[in-house]
């Protein structure tokens, strides 16, 4: 592949155009400059830092850091789902739902991939293991986020209604049914409409690097028709899994609507 390197003076001029914007937000008074400048910043620190983790990943060809590096991403997603919950559970059952559907899910697809689709030798090549799991992680992580917290804060709103619907003898999953199945089309609809939109609206940050770097258009298609579809079945599968696992927990043995859950 013919890349054409950056320079960080190519870099630095791009940084010039975040804070260009964020001076224009202090003067407007948005109240965001600092959180850009210092996203901005975080962005460029963490970025560098799995540069160089990545290199060291991809010239070990080690299975064991493959599985380190994997575990970390796994357990910072668990982290950022339950930082998005406006009405989380109590203890660490928020976290372990999150961080157990992404790994059902997230992991089995990857592998899947990696293993029947790519077909890769070794399987693990962290060339492609990363890509394809930081990809199916970020965009579970979402749907996962999204489903959970509208299942919690709907169960909370509508508590009066369902244990009405308990007392009049109906299941947990049939009082429960109809948010349930709003919560799971909530985290279901960006990667549909991400799908819907791609090639017409927008080209994929992976398809559009592949080109950058030199990959023939039709073969970068076919790579980004593939995660694309990898993302639908990581994100679709980890969401249902996530509600379920949430639903039950806020109902006990006896199938009573139990409130004191919540934090």
């Amino acid at each position: 592949m013919n890349v054409i390197p950056l320079t960080p003076l190519d870099l630095s001029l791009c940084a010039f155009l975040v804070i260009l914007l964020a001076a224009s937000s202090a003067r407007l008074k948005l109240g965001i400059h600092k959180q850009l400048i210092v996203s901005a910043f975080r962005c460029t620190i963490q970025l560098l830092l799995v540069g160089l983790v990545l290199e060291f990943l991809f010239a070990s060809q080690e299975f064991i850091w493959l599985a380190i590096m994997a575990t970390i991403m796994l357990l910072v997603a668990g982290h950022a789902v339950c930082a998005r919950q406006q009405r989380p559970l109590r203890g660490w059952w928020m976290y372990g739902i999150g961080t157990l559907s992404m790994c059902i899910s997230s992991f089995t697809v990857t592998c899947f991939a990696l293993q029947i689709i790519i077909n890769t030798s070794p399987w693990y090549t962290p060339q492609y293991a990363i890509p394809l799991l930081g990809m199916l992680l970020g965009n579970t992580m979402n749907g996962i986020a999204i489903s959970i917290d509208r299942l919690t804060q709907s169960a909370w709103q509508q508590r009066t209604v369902i244990e009405q619907r308990l007392a009049l003898g109906q299941t947990r999953s049939v009082a429960l049914s109809s948010i349930t199945k709003d919560s799971m089309r909530s985290g279901m609809i960006p990667i549909i409409n991400s799908m819907a939109t791609t090639g017409i609206v927008s080209l994929p940050g992976m398809m559009t690097g592949q080109i950058l770097g030199g990959s023939l258009p039709m073969d970068a298609v076919k790579y980004q028709i593939l995660i694309l579809f990898l993302i639908a079945a990581g994100t679709g599968f980890g969401v249902i899994a996530a509600v379920q696992l949430t639903g039950r927990r806020l109902f006990d043995e006896r199938q009573r609507l139990r409130l004191d859950r919540y934090k």
